[in-house]
Parts: C-alpha cells; structure tokens; sequence
C-alpha cells in the first residue's frame, strides 16, 4: 500500500498461472490469520471460562469491565501504531519492514506504558474490586499491547506462522498462571496471570523477529503516519469507547451481573469471533495485495469476505441455540442461563459486524480514512445509542437487542461507504490514494 498522495498504476491482471498462485498465497495467509486468532481466543476464552466458573457471575461482571477498558486501550495502540504498519508496510522489501516495526512496536510499547500508568493510578484511586482490578490491568498493559503490535507486524510481513506460535507460547504460558490464580483468587490475580503470560510472549516476539522495539522513535512514528493514525485513532476509540460506554451503562442500570452475562454471551460466540478477529488481521493487508494486482476485483473479494463472515456467524448461532442446559452450566457455570437468553441477538449483531468487516477491509485498502472514520463514528453512536437504550428499556436482554439492530444500521452505512470510495476511484484518470 503506498503513502497518501503518491500515484500509482496497478499491473494488469492478465490472467495465467500468476492467479491461481496468488490464490494460494492469499489462502495460505488467511489460513495462518484464522489459526493465529484461534490460538488467541482460546487464550482468552480459558481466562474468561475460569473467572466465570472460579468467582461467579458478580466478580465476572467486575473482570468484564476491565477487559472492555483494555479493548479501548488496544484499539488506541493499534490506531496509532499497528494499522498505519499493515496499510503502509504490508508485503515491503525486509529492510524496510524491519525499520517500520521497531517504530512501531516502540509506539505500542510507549502507549502501553502511558496508559497503563493512568490506569494504575485511577484504579488504586478508586479503590474496592473493581479498583484493584483496574490496578492489576495497568501494570500489565504494556506487555499486552506489545504482544499484540508483534501479531500486526508478522501479518504485515506475510508471516502468520510466527504469530501464530507466538499465541502458543502466550497460551502455554498462561497455564501455571491460571492455576496459581485459581488459587489466590479474586479478579486481580487473574488478571496479573493473564498478562505475565502476555510478556512472555512479548519477550519471545522480539527473538522471533530480532527486532527491539524503539519507544524513543514513537514520536517520529506518529509525525510521519499521522495523516493516517490520527483517524484511524479516532476510529478505533469510538469503536471500543462506545462498547466500553455501553458496559458502564449497562451495569449502571442493571448491574454489574448484566454486564457478566453479555460477556458470558460474547464468550458462547467465542469460536466464530475467532474467526472474525483472525480475518481481520489480514484482510487489510490482501485487500491492499488484491487492490494493486486486480484494482477492479476489490469489491468482489470485500463481499466475499464480509459474506462469508456472516453466514458463519448465523450458522454458529443455530448450533448454540441446540446447546443442551447441562452442557452449557458445564462451561459457564451460573452465568449460562443469563447468557443463554442473549444467543439471538448477541448472534445477529454479529453476523451484521461480520457483513461490515468486509467493507471495512477495503476502506482500508484504499486508505480512504475519511470515510472509515464516518463510517465507524455512525456505527458507534448507534452501538451506544442501542446498547443503553434497550438497556434501560429491558435490561441485558433489551441492550442486547439494541446493540443487534445497530450493528446491522452500521453494516449498511459501512457498504454505502465503500461503494463511494470505489466509485471515486474509477472515475481518476490514473488510480491513487485518497489524499486526506
């Protein structure tokens, strides 16, 4: 993906043996991106699995929290560092990758840094369980942000497989944590179990790639992408902040046992989210590879990822709604009977995010970040607006329902948005990127 103004004409697609081992590549990348986020979320899922079943629904709500706040935080060190890395470094020449990713994953270090002193310092402020648990989530998030740009940059490079076995060794590393977290008890402990682990998965990206990240270049990282990261920032937060505003809110009006059990349901479609989250590390990156080598198959291949999610989604949905009660406590525990009335909506916002995901891929590819952003301001508004909404109207069920029918609003305007920056692009004598 080029820089912002520069102008560049796309080979032609003509056709041959290229195709068809450019579809391999894609599907090899894809296939990496899908067992990379499958590593994770199991990562992430056995936490959520054992504060729900170890602490009850009250203590699991009060983690949820925490794991929304680190969703904002995540987003904001992707917005800033990562995204820029993907649209402007995927598929580069080494050298030049390398020196990005030192930036880079410097950037996301120092965010984790800043940040997560913010938040130590407002959770021993407040105090209580979800104080402490706050600290505890503070003193990790460097480690966990950068874990994550390590992710971003080997997807960037068209590696997946070290991401891949950097999530294993997260995974692995997790194991004695958990269990000496059982033990302790209480959120905190959790929480420092699932970041240790993080670190040392952080550690080991830096030997994978035999880069060390440079925090004290972060400044020049977000001069030279700030046409880019600044909206991307913007995007990412009001995204998160609006599933963070909708948490608050929901435990504010119904408490913090609402809160536990939209994350018990989120946990139910833990499997397909995988899937989603691990599509979206790389389908910026081959929309980017589609956009230069068969500008015109763009849209086509944004429909068919966007589609595809979709339907997995729905088709994941109908199988838990089959699920028998004993088998569901089994996993959950207490939390499985409040989560299980949100299966319906929970599964249809996010087959409609799925829909969205595929636009969302080419917005990005085309490094249109205007129209992302407006994109991504309206989705977020109506996720807020519907989330509290049907939150006061019926509680978790009713936010859950609020949040389904805002998600497929936010699909739509996804699409209208796409369909422009296309349009945009063909009628320009010679085809270059949305200058901002």
């Amino acid at each position: 993906m080029t820089a912002e103004g520069e102008k560049t004409t796309a080979p032609p697609d003509r056709g041959g043996p290229a195709r068809p081992a450019a579809g391999r590549g894609a599907a090899r990348r894809l296939s990496w991106g899908l067992a990379d986020q499958a590593a994770s979320s199991v990562t992430n899922f056995a936490v959520g699995i054992c504060v729900a079943r170890s602490l009850g629904l009250a203590a699991f709500g009060v983690f949820s929290l925490t794991w929304v706040t680190y969703g904002v935080v995540l987003n904001v060190s992707r917005g800033v560092a990562t995204d820029p890395l993907v649209v402007r470094f995927s598929g580069v020449p080494d050298a030049s990758w390398r020196a990005a990713v030192a930036r880079s994953s410097g950037t996301a270090l120092g965010a984790g840094a800043v940040l997560g002193a913010a938040c130590l310092a407002a959770g021993l402020g407040a105090g209580g369980r979800v104080g402490t648990a706050f600290a505890a989530l503070g003193v990790v998030l460097p480690a966990l942000l950068l874990q994550d740009a390590w992710r971003f940059a080997f997807f960037a490079a068209g590696t997946g497989r070290r991401a891949f076995v950097n999530d294993l060794v997260w995974g692995a590393a997790l194991v004695p944590g958990m269990v000496v977290a059982a033990r302790v008890g209480g959120v905190p402990a959790f929480v420092l179990a699932w970041g240790a682990a993080a670190a040392v998965a952080a550690a080991y990206g830096c030997l994978q790639s035999g880069i060390r990240p440079r925090p004290a270049r972060a400044r020049g990282w977000l001069r030279e992408h700030r046409d880019l990261g600044y909206r991307y920032l913007a995007e990412n937060v009001s995204n998160s902040g609006a599933a963070q505003l909708r948490a608050y809110g929901l435990g504010a009006i119904a408490g913090v046992g609402a809160v536990g059990a939209t994350r018990g349901a989120e946990l139910l479609l833990g499997p397909f989210l995988a899937v989603l989250m691990g599509l979206s590390l790389v389908t910026v990156a081959e929309a980017a590879r589609v956009l230069r080598r068969a500008p015109h198959r763009l849209g086509a291949f944004c429909l068919l990822i966007g589609g595809g999610q979709a339907a997995a989604a729905l088709l994941w949905g109908g199988a838990l709604l089959l699920t028998p009660d004993r088998l569901g406590e089994r996993v959950l525990g207490d939390v499985w009977h409040s989560a299980a009335e949100l299966i319906v909506p929970a599964t249809l916002g996010v087959a409609a995010a799925g829909l969205g995901v595929g636009a969302a891929a080419g917005l990005r590819a085309l490094a249109a970040a205007r129209r992302s952003l407006r994109a991504q301001l309206f989705a977020s508004a109506c996720y807020a607006g519907g989330g509290l909404g049907g939150a006061a109207a019926a509680g978790a069920v009713g936010s859950a329902w609020g949040v389904a029918a805002a998600t497929v609003s936010g699909s739509a305007v996804w699409w209208l948005q796409l369909r422009y920056a296309l349009r945009e692009r063909r009628h320009r004598p010679e085809p270059e990127v949305e200058t901002l």
